[in-house]
């Protein structure tokens, strides 16, 4: 059992709050001496139980980092662990964590409250969240300790019911651990060790405020460890801020100057743009590729890449932020169980991920700095084993590229100019010579991302295009199973298209219950429903509220006085001089043609009738002004003008020898 409070002890890694550890090399040029026999786990005086459990799993010997962390993090002191990509770093915080954890059933001499969370650990993304609490459910696999992964895109639901049962363990991200911790659900006054993994990426301004709120509700008296391949200066001094002493590790070999990883193979090429599919086709048939991710810098670039890699007969899936948790989720468990073998990612892949037999990766376009291009690369050479790394620099990145270069210590900073024609892009990845822009039909032998489950997780942004997913109504979708005939841009139930929905009809409307944007009912208007046995709407008032229907505005009457079926109020109009006039504003404005006969005026009046019933939307009629008893007319110019059609040069025409 490691004590709570830790003695200050007299050793050269306590001296100072921060030193830098090295795990090095034995040097060639001395004298040889006896070679040590590697460390177990169980060196470090770590749990049987916990030994076991890796053992188990294949794990037996620590890495540098581990081993150098181990001693420090189990004593319950503060360390910032610096490594290099896929070199453990895991397991250096996960170890010392689950050892101080107490589960239900196990010895409790200082009587803890079980049930609440002891340790608290928070990464950026949710893939990497899943990904440690998988570590760390192996690792604890012969314990009955309970660890829990709370983040954003799944229902709130089972993760509160888990935390009312009680739990030891929480991971997970920021916004969804303070989503329940507002709401009461989380309770972190009993956690012992905090953990920030990607340290860096969580310091940074867009995290910083809900670290601070986070690690605010967390008891001050605690162990806090923060990892990452990445550390500049001044996140280092961000850090210190919620440390006490921290210890520094960097494990690093010492002849290895470079801060990239000598597994993996990296090439640079200057191509163009229109021909990067073309070269991205012959290197997915190189030999020997195993698994491969493409790395973007927009979302849109990720679903066109994705999909015109499909269309050449290639397995491959996007993954980005845009994408719902549960399409996420598939894209990445088919990309780890090998239905699909290039993954088309966002930076949301870049940090963490840990998935074997990744043999290739590739930057699109330029990285934005050194940081990025570590964590991106580092997605290959894994555990020891080989990878490579192919980046595309663009004419306009050359400078940035350079400066990318110079940082990072590599030995060229060229960007070769290539095509898919070129022949040093085949000698250097090992393509065959007769490989083109499309995968041969025999070699495609992935089952492709369909063929993994696509899982209902519940969450409220259930995927682009999902089940229940809508651009603007609560109903409606814009490609969802829910969506088309029924479902809606803006309304709760209607839509573009919708059943009931007209364009400009007195009950239809854009963002109406039952209006949309679409074609107009072909039942007749006596067939449909009375009004008063129509579903009230939630937003209009209720009907005795409203005003009698016998003090509207009154529907225009028929020739014998009695109330025609429900229409548009239009009245009748005629041109003159080109201009559409009603009839009242003839007769009051032009005394000259009323006075030269009333068969001349009929027979304009029939005329101007006739061709405004032709014309139809192209006249338009003048309201007249309520409180005055008369009508006031307005003459308006036609859309056409003068001389639009047939008919209206008849008219004018009609009118003009009316008025000699």
């Amino acid at each position: 059992m490691v004590p709570e409070s830790i003695p200050h002890i007299d050793e050269a890694v306590s001296a100072s709050p921060a030193v830098e550890l090295s795990s090095g090399t034995p040097n060639t040029n001395e004298a040889p001496v006896a070679v040590e026999p590697q460390q177990t786990f169980a060196d470090f005086d770590v749990r049987s139980d916990i030994v076991d459990a890796l053992a188990a799993k294949g794990i037996i010997h620590p890495f540098p980092i581990q081993s150098m962390t181990l001693p420090i993090a189990l004593r319950g002191r503060d360390i910032i662990g610096q490594a290099k990509t896929g070199t453990g770093k895991t397991l250096g915080f996960g170890i010392p964590l689950l050892q101080a954890a107490i589960a239900p059933g196990e010895d409790n001499p200082d009587d803890r409250p079980i049930g609440k969370p002891q340790a608290l650990i928070v990464l950026p993304t949710r893939e990497l969240a899943v990904q440690v609490a998988e570590d760390l459910i192996a690792a604890s696999a012969k314990r009955p300790v309970r660890i829990l992964t709370v983040y954003g895109g799944r229902a709130y639901e089972p993760q509160i019911e888990a935390l009312e049962r009680g739990v030891e363990v929480v991971v997970g991200t920021p916004g969804r651990l303070i989503d329940l911790m507002r709401q009461k659900y989380l309770d972190l006054s009993q956690v012992r060790t905090a953990v920030l993994d990607e340290a860096d990426e969580m310091l940074d301004l867009g995290f910083l405020e809900d670290i601070e709120k986070l690690l605010q509700a967390v008891p001050t008296t605690r162990q806090t460890m923060l990892f990452s391949a990445t550390m500049p200066g001044p996140i280092m001094a961000l850090a210190r801020r919620f440390m006490n002493r921290p210890t520094h590790i960097r494990a690093q070999d010492p002849d290895d100057g470079a801060r990239t990883k000598a597994d993996i193979k990296q090439v640079v090429y200057r191509a163009h743009q229109l021909d990067k599919i073309e070269v991205m086709a012959r290197i997915l048939q190189a030999r020997g590729r195993g698994l491969t991710i493409i790395f973007m810098r927009t979302k849109r670039q990720a679903d066109r890449v994705a999909g015109d890699l499909a269309d050449r007969g290639f397995a491959a899936a996007p993954l980005h932020g845009d994408l719902g948790q549960g399409a996420r989720e598939q894209a990445l468990r088919a990309f780890r169980n090998g239905k699909i073998d290039v993954l088309v990612a966002t930076d949301v892949a870049a940090r963490g991920i840990d998935v074997t037999d990744v043999t290739h990766v590739v930057n699109w376009n330029c990285p934005d700095d050194d940081k990025t291009y570590l964590h991106r690369t580092g997605r290959t050479g894994r555990a020891g084993k080989k990878g490579t790394a192919v980046t595309f620099v663009d004419w306009e990145d050359l400078a940035r590229w350079g400066l990318i270069a110079r940082q990072l210590g590599l030995d060229s900073a060229e960007a070769v100019e290539t095509y898919s024609t070129s022949d040093h892009l085949f000698a250097e990845l090992d393509i065959p010579t007769e490989a083109k822009g499309t995968l041969p039909k025999n070699k495609r032998t992935r089952d492709g991302l369909e063929a993994e489950t696509l899982e209902d997780l519940g969450g409220p942004d259930g995927g682009r295009g999902g089940r229940d997913s809508g651009r603007g109504g609560r109903d409606g979708g814009r490609g969802g199973r829910d969506s088309g005939r029924e479902s809606g841009r803006g309304g709760r139930e209607g839509g573009r298209g919708g059943r009931d929905s007209g364009r400009g009809g007195r009950d239809s409307g854009r963002d109406g219950r039952e209006g949309g944007r679409g074609e107009r009912s072909s039942a007749p208007r006596e067939d449909r429903a009375p009004r008063e046995d129509r579903a009230p709407r939630e937003d209009r008032a209720p009907r005795e509220e409203r005003a009698p229907r016998e003090n509207r505005a009154p529907r225009e009457q028929s020739a014998d006085g009695a109330s025609d079926r429900p229409r548009r109020t239009r009245s009748r109009t005629r041109r003159v001089n080109g201009d559409v006039v009603s009839d009242s504003g003839a007769s009051s404005s032009n005394d000259s043609s009323s006075n030269n006969g009333s068969s001349n005026g009929s027979a304009s009046e029939s005329a101007a009738s006739s061709n405004a019933s032709s014309r139809g939307s192209g006249l338009r009629s003048e309201k007249t002004s309520e409180g005055s008893g008369e009508d006031r007319t307005r003459r308006r110019r036609s859309r056409g003008g003068r001389g639009r059609s047939r008919g209206g040069e008849g008219q004018q025409t009609q009118n003009s020898g009316s008025d000699a």
